[in-house]
C-alpha cells in the first residue's frame, strides 16, 4: 500500500508502518511490531500512543500483557472528518490570524531576504521590477546600467521596454560604458568609465537586485528584499544622479 495516503492523514513514516504492521499481525506486542517494523520499541510505543489517541488502534491485556490491535479502518473516516472540522475552525479565525501574521511579517522584513536566480531565471527579475513597479502611486526604477550585461539582461525578455513603456512605469539610468538608448519614460545619463563594470544594479521599490556574469559569462542575479537596502541605494543613486 502507498502510504503516502496515510502521510496526507497526518501519519509520520514510522506512525503508518506501525499502524500497517497492526492490520496485517492483528493483536501484537510491542516487541513483536518492533521485530516485525524493524524500529526499537520506544519509536514503536510513540507511535502506539499518536494512533490510540486518533482513535484508530485500541488495546487491551491478556495473560498480563498488553496486546495492542487496529480498529476497523473505516475509523480513518472519523480522522478526516476532524482534520475537516479543524480546518474549517481555522478558516473562521483566518479573518483575525491574518493580520497578525501580517504583522510579524512586516517586522521580519527588517532583515534582509536574498533570493537567488539562475541563468535561465534572470528574466523573472525583470518580471518582479514591472510587478512591483505596477503596484507603487508613481511606478518608476533606477538602474546601473553596465555595457558587459545589456546583451545578457533582455535576450529572454526582448519585449522589456515595450512592456514597460505600456505599463506606464519610468527609469533611470546611470549607464556605464557607451551604448544604450532612449526608449520612451526614461532618462539616462553616462558615466565614464575606463575599466568594465561586471554587474548590473537595478533599484526599485524595496528591492535591489545585483545582476553579474561567471566565469563562464552566464548571467546570474540575487534580489535582495528590504527596505533600508533599497532606500540606501536610491540616495546614493540619486546623489550621482545630480552631479552628471
Amino acid at each position: 500500500m502507498d502510504i503516502q495516503y496515510l502521510i496526507k492523514l497526518g501519519f509520520s513514516d514510522k506512525n503508518a508502518k506501525v499502524y500497517l504492521a497492526l492490520l496485517q499481525l492483528g493483536p501484537s506486542s510491542v516487541r513483536k511490531l518492533a521485530e516485525f517494523c524493524g524500529l526499537n520499541r520506544g519509536i514503536v510505543y510513540e507511535a502506539l500512543k499518536w494512533l490510540q489517541e486518533q482513535g484508530i488502534v485500541n488495546y487491551y491485556k491478556q495473560d498480563s500483557k498488553h496486546r495492542f490491535a487496529a480498529e476497523d479502518p473505516k475509523k480513518l473516516y472519523q480522522m478526516v472528518g476532524r482534520r475537516k472540522d479543524d480546518l474549517e475552525q481555522v478558516d473562521k479565525q483566518l479573518d483575525k490570524l491574518v493580520p497578525e501574521l501580517g504583522a510579524l511579517y512586516n517586522r521580519g522584513g527588517e532583515r534582509p531576504v536574498a533570493r537567488y536566480f539562475e541563468k535561465k531565471e534572470i528574466a523573472k527579475i525583470l518580471e518582479d521590477v514591472l510587478d512591483t513597479c505596477e503596484a507603487e502611486e508613481e511606478p518608476m526604477y533606477r538602474i546601473y546600467s553596465a555595457e558587459s550585461l545589456r546583451e545578457y539582461l533582455y535576450k529572454d525578455f526582448s519585449t522589456f521596454s515595450d512592456v514597460r513603456i505600456a505599463k506606464g512605469i519610468k527609469v533611470r539610468v546611470i549607464a556605464i560604458g557607451e551604448g544604450g538608448e532612449l526608449r520612451g519614460l526614461d532618462e539616462r545619463k553616462w558615466l565614464k568609465q575606463k575599466s568594465e563594470t561586471p554587474t548590473y544594479i537595478i533599484i526599485y521599490p524595496g528591492k535591489t537586485a545585483y545582476i553579474s556574469l561567471t566565469a563562464k559569462r552566464e548571467p546570474v542575479g540575487v534580489v535582495i528584499e528590504n527596505d533600508g537596502v533599497c532606500e540606501t541605494q536610491k540616495v546614493i543613486f540619486d546623489s550621482l544622479w545630480d552631479k552628471l
